[in-house]
């Protein structure tokens, strides 16, 4: 994996499961996705949406033995992961499984190998592998993804986006968090972001490309 998935996971601008009930609950989507509420803090004034810009650590087991094949804490700089809620930047068991999750809020999920990696497999994940992910959601905010913020970053109201556009959105975004960053992460995520959107070449995302994913990295 390149080295802006890997600094980015998920990043750029998880289907709705109800979670108010502290303590333990398991909930079973309809795809099968099994979801284990470990944690809600006791004050939740914004839960995580299709679009919004997502930030949390997560470790990853093979259901079979319980091996551990990620953890977010330990890979590179150990610095929790930036990305997009429910566009298809992940596989789809963690697009379902990180929907309408609090600012704080922890939980375990079972992931089918029709939600994961199927039949092929990836790196060190074996082909029909049903996997366990530890999350833990540090953060959220409105991300490139909502139509919202679309028109917020579209400062020329050109529909269609710049460079410039979107790296002042991210600027802000990043400023409103408040959390210390290498400043080199600002220039791989725009990079990264014209590199799978900008289908075109023309240096701006159009509305149509703008909600293209077709990425299914980890």
């Amino acid at each position: 994996m390149h080295l802006c998935c890997k600094l980015m996971l998920f990043v750029h601008a998880f289907i709705l499961l109800n979670c108010h009930i502290q303590g333990q609950e398991t909930k079973d989507t309809q795809e099968d996705v099994k979801i284990e509420v470990v944690y809600v803090p006791s004050e939740c004034e914004q839960k995580s949406r299709r679009g919004d810009l997502v930030n949390a650590h997560y470790d990853g087991f093979l259901a079979h033995n319980m091996s551990k094949f990620f953890c977010s804490r330990s890979e590179k700089d150990g610095h929790p992961k930036w990305f997009v809620v429910g566009v298809g930047q992940v596989i789809k068991g963690l697009d379902i499984a990180l929907l309408d999750m609090c600012r704080g809020e922890k939980r375990k999920v079972v992931i089918p190998p029709s939600l994961a990696y199927g039949e092929k497999g990836y790196d060190n994940i074996p082909p029909n592998s049903t996997l366990i992910f530890e999350i833990e959601l540090l953060g959220i905010s409105r991300g490139p993804r909502s139509m919202e913020a679309f028109l917020q970053i579209d400062l020329d109201n050109d529909k269609q986006l710049s460079k410039d556009e979107i790296s002042h959105y991210l600027s802000e975004e990043f400023r409103k968090d408040g959390k210390k960053r290498d400043p080199s992460v600002h220039g791989l995520i725009l990079t990264d972001i014209f590199e799978k959107n900008d289908h075109d070449g023309n240096g701006f995302i159009s509305t149509r490309e703008y909600n293209v994913y077709k990425h299914d990295e980890l």
